[in-house]
């Protein structure tokens, strides 16, 4: 192909030419690729892979070819949404018409979800503040672009939920990594905190996944406290609440009224598939948020929304899975150390143990491989958690069926025993 000189700039410096019935975008550094509308993925999309969504993909794959698999890899109950859940869906398709709702959410689950907060934490939310979203990933995602600009920077502890530091990343903001330990429960604390220099945001987790460890009434105020006087905005992530095994887990509005809180009908609820969550943000915010909403999603699915009212009124079906989780937890704190995995973080709430193996690996993944391949057990490798430190860490979940974790355990004992 002949190129003029404008052209050979062009494909020198990657910007558009103008070809005789054709339009070329020739990126910088092709590789050869030059044919038209050549374009590379912008690189804000060169983020981290979810590894976990390997792991389940692998086990599919294991279960396809008709071996069997413990799944002990998603942060995924194994019980469907609550019975009035699903009585309410059913009366939707037949009796709505399913259109849009407004961005903020059908005004009765708003008010349930405000209700919600006063039966729970003692707390008076205005309806108003509520903001339904399509998922907690949708909040976290609306909350990011409406709080923080292009290059601030915003703390996110690790060991901690990846997809935090991916969207931030995603959306041109700097991602400060705090290093966690054992002896801070893999909690921030402000001492800790200031060793980071100015700071713009910070995303906490209580219970927390990986840890599953939680922030009791004090040390939520002393975090609160520090980013009140610093102007660092808190979003804190609360869609493990309701699913602790000794005291409650404390929201972070019962410290602070201007945090911005995410939670989810996902993990207490047993509802993930269907796609819906909350935010409660401060007034302030509420033009921002609703702008955003309109744009990026115009609303949360209407059905899920619908049926998601009756949710509020199935704590006892709710109950009767924590107790389940409970028994779980319970066979792997006893059963892991058996199989020398002792090394383990106070499980506090969520349903996730997280596990030292730094001891048996210096690669997590290798280690969560053979696990899948040899005794049929899916467990998650740490570098989702931890891009630092990750290789020497797993993290188990214990949201499945109280046999399948038996099972793991024996098989992890044998496997020990050599």
């Amino acid at each position: 192909m002949k190129v003029s000189l404008y052209d050979r700039c062009a494909l020198h410096v990657g910007i558009p030419c103008w070809e005789p019935r054709t339009w070329w975008v020739v990126p910088k550094d092709t590789g050869g690729d030059t044919g038209p509308m050549a374009r590379r993925p912008a690189s804000r999309s060169e983020i981290s892979p979810f590894h976990v969504m390997e792991v389940m993909r692998a086990a599919e794959q294991r279960e396809a070819s008709g071996a069997e698999v413990l799944h002990l890899e998603v942060g995924q109950p194994a019980t469907a949404a609550p019975k009035g859940v699903i009585e309410a869906a059913h009366r939707a398709l037949d009796e709505d018409v399913l259109a849009y709702t407004t961005a903020g959410g059908i005004e009765p689950l708003r008010r349930r979800i405000a209700e919600h907060y006063d039966y729970w934490y003692g707390l008076d939310i205005d309806p108003d503040q509520v903001v339904v979203t399509v998922g907690a990933s949708g909040a976290f995602v609306t909350a990011f672009l409406a709080a923080f600009e292009l290059g601030d920077r915003v703390v996110v502890p690790s060991p901690g939920y990846p997809c935090y530091r991916n969207a931030l990343q995603a959306l041109g903001v700097e991602v400060v990594d705090l290093l966690t330990t054992m002896e801070t429960r893999f909690q921030p604390t402000p001492e800790l905190l200031d060793t980071l220099g100015p700071v713009d945001g910070l995303v906490l987790a209580s219970p927390s996944n990986p840890a599953g460890t939680m922030l009791d009434a004090a040390a939520m105020a002393a975090i609160t406290g520090w980013c009140a006087d610093r102007d660092v905005q808190l979003i804190s992530d609360e869609i493990y609440h309701g699913i602790t095994y000794g005291d409650p887990a404390v929201s972070a509005l019962s410290a602070d009224p201007d945090v911005i809180v995410v939670n989810s009908f996902s993990k207490y609820f047993s509802m993930t598939g269907w796609r819906l969550g909350w935010m409660i943000c401060p007034p302030r915010f509420s033009n921002a948020v609703t702008r955003i909403s309109q744009n990026v999603t115009i609303s949360a699915p209407t059905l899920s929304q619908l049926a998601a009212v009756a949710a509020f009124d199935c704590h006892d079906e709710c109950q009767a899975s924590i107790e389940r989780y409970a028994a779980n937890r319970h066979v792997l704190l006893e059963g892991l150390p058996k199989a020398g995995i002792d090394r383990l973080a106070p499980a506090d709430g969520a349903f996730y143990i997280y596990a030292d193996v730094s001891h048996l690996t210096d690669d997590a993944s290798a280690l969560c491989t053979s696990w899948l391949d040899e005794l049929g057990i899916a467990v998650t490798p740490g570098i989702d958690f931890d891009p630092t430190r990750g290789h020497h860490y797993v993290r188990f979940s214990f949201a499945g069926s109280t046999e399948d974790m038996q099972e793991a355990v024996r098989r992890l004992q044998n496997w020990a025993a050599g």
